[in-house]
């Protein structure tokens, strides 16, 4: 399941107490599910009771107690845990959530954690004249319009090799009305010429990576390739996973997430003592905090177009490349093993990688290379 699905779960979970009589509310339009916070506990959590709370006339406690048992009834669903004022803690069915969400990932590809179409949303885009501030103007556009948003952005002023270089682009650019006030307005980066000689990626990265209030740099640090580059991280995560694609096509198979029993699964992450593992769902234990970071990938997406805020994608994929670089060496056979269903389904979650960070980049206006 899905964090997308599982959202809808808890809607139809509301709509179903609301049938019975239990709770007298309108079935809100969208239910947030995130990671637990500080003293949560399971897969996710919602804070739906605390906002049917007051409409219902209930405590949050209560209205939880309602609905718990509505989750429970939900296929992928094994427990669920009401802790605090009223937050529901579900855990899910690990085996089958992973195998739908890279099932879910591949289908939608570079777009996963899109919005399904236009809603309705216009939003303006106002920033001064400076470069870090078009650049994250234009990165705050592209997710925006990613969720479904009809944006239009303008500065009053653009230099032309802002455009050239860093491929940034603006509807109009001038002085803008006293009613349309500068809503785009991070700390100021360092000289243009600077990062303007590190190139489109690096000089992108360099602008959008640290958070608005934060300085950034302009160092050769964004072009050495070697861990200790969050960039490099990231594109080299990416085309370890496109090369593990290649590579199995020229071993003869393709990716499957859920290519049903396997054997037993040698390698050095199986998580077991021994190194083999065996089981009917090679995902659920093949790399969990990478599972995890792929599922919160469409609520980034919609917390970095709310907040315009294109630096908690940055850091997003740097996790999602930090938690897959020790998982991409385990996908391919290694010695004289054949390929298993296990590799299918290691492979399908290695494609799954790249296209996360894939379409990650692409909102930031980043290039994402098939070789490094």
């Amino acid at each position: 399941m899905t964090p997308v699905e599982l959202s809808r779960t808890v809607l139809h979970a509301v709509r179903r107490a609301v049938d019975a009589g239990e709770l007298s509310v309108a079935v809100p339009t969208r239910a947030v599910v995130a990671p637990p916070g500080p003293g949560g506990c399971g897969d996710y959590a919602t804070s739906i009771a605390l906002q049917l709370a007051r409409p219902a006339g209930q405590p949050p406690l209560k209205v939880a107690e309602v609905l718990r048992p509505h989750l429970l009834g939900a296929d992928g669903i094994t427990d669920v845990v009401l802790t605090g004022p009223g937050f529901l803690n579900i855990s899910l069915d690990r085996a089958a959530s992973g195998v739908g969400l890279v099932g879910e990932i591949l289908r939608r590809g570079e777009r996963y954690g899109y919005a399904d179409g236009p809603d309705g949303r216009v939003v303006q885009l106002h920033c001064p004249h400076d470069l870090r501030a078009v650049v994250v103007a234009d990165a705050a556009a592209r997710l925006l319009r990613s969720q479904g948003a009809l944006v239009r952005v303008t500065a009053e002023g653009v230099e032309p090799a802002w455009t050239s270089v860093l491929g940034v682009t603006v509807d109009a650019v001038g002085r803008a009305p006293a009613e349309l006030p500068v809503n785009v307005r991070p700390v100021p980066g360092p000289a243009s010429a600077q990062l303007l000689a590190l190139g489109r990626d690096a000089g992108r990265w360099a602008l959008l990576h640290p958070a608005p209030h934060d300085r950034p740099r302009a160092d050769d640090q964004h072009l050495v390739q070697r861990e200790s580059n969050p960039l490099f991280r990231v594109r080299y995560a990416h085309a370890r996973a496109r090369a593990a694609t290649r590579n199995a096509a020229d071993l003869g198979f393709t990716a499957d997430p859920d290519p049903g029993p396997v054997g037993p699964v040698t390698g050095s992450d199986t998580g077991t003592p021994n190194g083999t593992a065996t089981g009917t769902a090679p995902l659920a234990d093949a790399a969990p905090q990478l599972l995890v970071a792929l599922a919160d990938h469409p609520r980034v997406l919609a917390a970095a177009a709310d907040h315009r805020a294109p630096d908690r994608l940055a850091r997003h994929l740097v996790t999602v490349a930090d938690a897959a670089l020790p998982f991409l060496p385990t996908v391919l056979p290694r010695g004289g093993e054949k390929p298993s269903a296990a590799h299918r389904a290691r492979l399908a979650l290695a494609e799954a990688v790249g296209a996360v960070l894939a379409g990650g980049l692409d909102l930031l206006g980043i290039d994402a290379p098939d070789h490094l």
